[in-house]
């Protein structure tokens, strides 16, 4: 038998872990010895089953992470994203789907972290461990900047690493024997981690919806406010304004009837305001300037989006003291205790930075950048509207959402990155009111957002 018989016939023989490997080559080349007179035989032996099979723990996995549907929004659409590169490496992807920003950080506020950063080289500068609650000079400055007139204290205030890490520790508070109501469509995090923490029923297919959770619908026909009247009592309700991913800010008299419907109610309201500098007009920025509010409700913010701390993290939650449980018990302890144990307080360098935000200059730098932002998002409207679409948002948030009646959102989404290597959002992740619309960010430089305008033109003229 040759050589080459003997290869082939061992070869066909064996396991199919063999054929490819994951770090198999086709390029590579195979050497032979030069003596083939001492080539007897070339076996390859089949691993046995059990070797084969991961060692398995007796801890059961946790049945509510098997109720999360697929992989959660963004990610997904990273994914998708580098799926598309492998397909055409030479393309030029421009991202406005996750909005994370891309304007560099002012430097009135990088060189305060910085000098909080080297301070920390020296005995005199060094310190370690913060109280959880956050600097009491940021506290104290975060309750004068944003709630100065509506009776908010610094003590409300809980310094954090962003406010979607704080909507799970507020899910901890309230724990599994709540029933949450959302927006529809709203962030997914509120959804996922309620999931989580067992508030929910399972997935029910036939309605894109998990059971027991209230999908407050937020479309075009009802100005993006749900009908309070139409939902089941809700404990805790989740509320986003300038809602993301729609961009609708909720005005004054929506807001009353939010916090009356939660007094009448006894619910609790957790209001999401990460992008109110970018309101507008006269719509409210927090939900403490609505009277009573304080008797029912939680506001979580961000620095991400006002000073680019994506990647910094920095964020805070304010947790009135007039805030109780049924029992009386105050809110804010048990939000306090939470922190305490799951947290051990936001980077003392970040926080620095943040209170360089909140200076004359800093509060200045912030407002430029969202300014940039948001005459890239007119740049976004004005597209969409000069190709017949309706567009809503892009006047108090950094998200243009755009309807594509009729269309699944997935596959639009699929068919903008295909044919205009633009990523950008689909709107069912965000819930099943988003069905038929995307979501595109303006977080962006100018030249890519015009280039993204430019190839959008050029698909649908």
């Amino acid at each position: 038998m040759s050589i080459t018989q003997n290869l082939t016939t061992s070869i066909s023989s064996s396991s199919s872990a063999f054929l490819a490997p994951p770090t198999f080559n086709p390029r590579s080349q195979v050497s032979l010895p030069v003596n083939v007179k001492s080539v007897n035989i070339c076996k390859c032996v089949a691993t046995p089953q059990e070797a084969e099979t991961a060692y398995k723990t007796k801890v059961s996995r946790n049945a509510n992470m098997g109720k999360l549907q697929a992989g959660y929004l963004f990610p997904e659409v990273a994914r998708r994203r580098n799926v598309h590169l492998l397909k055409y490496p030479d393309a030029k992807v421009i991202s406005l789907g996750i909005g994370d920003t891309t304007e560099p950080i002012p430097e009135v506020i990088t060189s305060a972290m910085a000098k909080r950063s080297q301070a920390l080289s020296t005995l005199e500068g060094y310190s370690g461990y913060g109280a959880e609650q956050g600097e009491k000079p940021l506290r104290s400055a975060i309750a004068s900047t944003f709630y100065g007139d509506l009776g908010i204290e610094e003590d409300d205030i809980f310094v954090s690493d962003g406010a979607k890490c704080d909507i799970s520790r507020l899910q901890i508070v309230f724990g599994s024997d709540v029933k949450m109501a959302v927006q529809d469509p709203s962030y997914p995090a509120y959804v996922d981690s309620s999931v989580i923490m067992g508030q929910t029923g399972s997935f029910q297919k036939d309605v894109e919806k998990f059971a027991n959770i209230e999908y407050m619908r937020c479309n075009p026909e009802n100005g993006f406010f749900p009908d309070l009247s139409s939902i089941s009592r809700p404990d805790i309700i989740f509320f986003c304004s300038p809602n993301n991913p729609t961009g609708a800010a909720a005005t004054r008299e929506q807001l009353t009837q939010l916090v009356q419907y939660a007094k009448d109610n006894g619910s609790i309201i957790i209001y999401d305001s990460a992008y109110a500098m970018y309101i507008s007009g006269d719509n409210p920025h927090s939900i403490f300037e609505i009277p009573g509010a304080k008797e029912v409700a939680i506001e979580t913010s961000s620095y991400s989006k006002y000073a680019g701390f994506t990647g910094v993290r920095l964020g805070w939650t304010v947790v009135p003291k007039q805030l109780l449980f049924s029992d009386g018990f105050p809110v804010a302890k048990d939000f306090n205790r939470i922190v305490c144990t799951c947290f051990n307080g936001a980077s003392n360098i970040s926080q620095a930075g943040g209170l360089a935000c909140l200076s004359p200059e800093g509060l200045k730098a912030m407002r430029d950048v969202i300014g940039f932002y948001k005459e890239n998002t007119s740049i976004i409207v004005d597209t969409f509207d000069s190709l017949g679409f309706k567009v809503y948002g892009g006047k108090s948030a950094p998200y243009v959402w755009v309807h594509f009646p009729g269309q699944s959102s997935w596959d639009v989404f699929s068919e903008i990155l295909e044919k205009t290597h633009v990523v950008t959002t689909p709107g069912s992740g965000f819930g099943p009111g988003g069905e038929g619309f995307i979501r595109v960010s303006a977080f962006g430089h100018r030249e890519n957002i015009l280039e993204a305008c430019r190839r959008f033109k050029q698909l649908y003229k």
